[in-house]
C-alpha cells in the first residue's frame, strides 16, 4: 500500500531535501520506505540513517513489483541466488528493463529469462551477503515487459 505521508526535511541524507514516507512497512524492518526530493523511491535507516535510492521514480517501483508478480506467474522455474553468487551473474547479454528505472535494484531481460537483482539492504547495511537475485526462466517474453 502506498500512502504518502507529510514531507520532512532531511539533512542527514545525501541529497538533503524533503523526503516523504511511502507507506507503512509490511514487516518489521530497520528502515523506512521513502520518496526522495528528486522523486526517487528508496529506503533509509540502519545505524547511520543512510539513504539508498532503489528506483528513479515511484512509477519504477510499481513497475518492478508488477513485473515480479507477472514473472512469478509465467516462469517455469525461479532460482534464488544470494551473496557472492549474485556477483557472478553475467548480465552483459541481457538488456535492462528501462521501465523499472533501477538504481540499486534492477531488472534485466533476454528471451526466456528475467533477472531481478536486489542490492538495497546489502548497500544499506554494508553486507554483501544480503545481495539477492531471482532468475525467472521459461515463458518470459518481451511482450509483457
Amino acid at each position: 500500500m502506498l500512502s504518502v505521508d507529510t514531507p520532512e526535511w532531511e539533512d542527514t541524507f545525501a541529497p538533503q531535501g524533503w523526503f516523504s514516507g511511502a507507506g507503512p512497512q509490511r514487516s518489521a524492518v530497520p528502515y523506512a520506505f521513502l520518496i526522495g526530493p528528486d522523486g526517487t523511491f528508496g529506503i533509509a535507516g540502519a545505524d547511520d540513517g543512510q539513504w539508498i535510492p532503489l528506483h528513479r521514480s515511484i512509477d519504477g517501483w510499481v513497475e518492478a513489483l508488477a513485473l515480479a508478480y507477472a514473472a512469478m506467474d509465467v516462469a517455469d522455474t525461479v532460482t534464488r541466488l544470494t551473496g557472492s553468487a549474485v556477483g557472478q551473474l553475467d548480465l552483459t547479454a541481457m538488456q535492462p528493463v528501462a521501465e523499472v528505472g533501477g538504481i540499486t535494484n534492477g531488472r534485466w531481460y533476454q528471451p526466456g529469462l528475467l533477472a531481478a537483482v536486489y542490492s538495497d539492504e546489502s548497500e544499506l547495511f554494508a553486507r554483501s551477503a544480503y545481495r539477492t537475485a531471482y532468475l525467472y526462466a521459461g515463458n518470459i517474453d518481451e511482450q509483457w515487459l
